[in-house]
């Protein structure tokens, strides 16, 4: 009867195989206090052997795993500074933007377009910019909000106005057979836009401004609000719900919330703004939370506070008869 294997002193047996046949390099050791540790090395030397073995050790898998993964490591850091694509914008904007994305072409739509966005403007980065889109200085872009010039076009949304939570902003095409569509686009100042949002409007969570669409300066849209194919004045108040299709409602003026106005005689009946009104200044305080977080968001994002460029001062809400 076999002897059983006696132990070398001092050391006890192993399943580890050193491939030089030197000390395995990963091997069990016991603490003073008694817990256990592993020694670990990485020798690149030994990697030159796996190819003879016929089959692998321990160590030599725990090699070739730690090899390809410093290949792969240093491949996606290559990859990542020299041909990873960086959002649209300029300097510190660039590490501001959300998901800016040129459009496709189709054919009603047969120019490809990258958003632009002035610096100090900020936009989440799970927000959603695609196309012909022009975001003026100081605008927030919230998550989820999304603005699409891929079909009508161009979208623009001036200095200091918001983009909250989960809205849309969209609008019909614009251009089909070689030609602008023109009653989907609105006239403002002389040029012709799928939807044009002033500057200091606040657009609440959920609403949608759906082009052909005009929305005028130092305007608030409530929350999941509704404008289609209509035209809002300067200093409305669209209080949450309401619905606009197909009309234009005077500067001043407020929408009741839940209210359905899809004729020209109901917008021309809704009521003026008074100081009385309840939201009369709702907009001021709306504006100047958003733009605290464009300039907040952008300064945690880049390091740096946003470029002073001041939106207009706010309106004063129009004085009633």
């Amino acid at each position: 009867m076999a002897e059983p294997a006696v132990q070398s002193e001092g050391k006890a047996k192993t399943n580890i195989v050193s491939l030089s046949g030197a000390e395995p390099e990963l091997a069990p050791g016991r603490k003073a206090e008694g817990g256990l540790s592993l020694r670990f090395s990485f020798d690149l030397p030994k990697l030159r052997e796996m190819t003879a073995a016929g089959s692998w050790t321990h160590q030599q898998m725990i090699n070739a795993g730690l090899a390809v993964a410093v290949v792969l490591l240093a491949g996606f850091l290559v990859y990542d500074k020299k041909f990873a694509a960086t959002p649209a914008g300029t300097g510190q904007q660039e590490l501001a933007t959300g998901l800016l994305r040129p459009n496709v072409l189709t054919e009603f739509n047969p120019t490809v377009n990258t958003p632009k966005v002035e610096p100090g403007a900020y936009i989440d980065k799970l927000a959603s910019v695609i196309g012909d889109v022009s975001i003026g200085a100081k605008v927030f872009v919230a998550p989820f909000a999304s603005i699409r010039g891929d079909e009508g076009q161009p979208i623009v949304i001036r200095e200091g106005s918001n983009v909250q939570d989960g809205v849309v902003v969209h609008a019909l095409e614009t251009f089909s057979d070689g030609a602008l569509v023109e009653k989907n686009l609105v006239t403002v100042d002389g040029e012709k836009y799928a939807v044009y949002v002033g500057a200091r409007v606040s657009l609440a969570h959920q609403s949608q401004v759906h082009g052909p669409a005009a929305v005028g300066d130092n305007t608030f849209i409530g929350m999941q609000a509704l404008i289609f194919k209509s035209i809002i004045g300067k200093n409305v108040v669209v209080e949450p719900g309401a619905k606009i299709i197909g009309v234009t409602v005077a500067e001043g003026r407020y929408v009741p919330a839940g209210s359905v106005l899809v004729t020209q005689e109901a917008a021309d009946a809704l009521p003026k703004i008074t100081p009385a009104y309840p939201f009369a200044k709702l907009n001021d305080g709306v504006l100047e939370v958003n733009e605290a977080f464009a300039d907040k968001y952008l300064e945690m994002a880049t390091g740096e506070h946003s470029k002073d460029t001041a939106a207009a001062p706010a309106a004063a809400a129009p004085q009633g008869h």
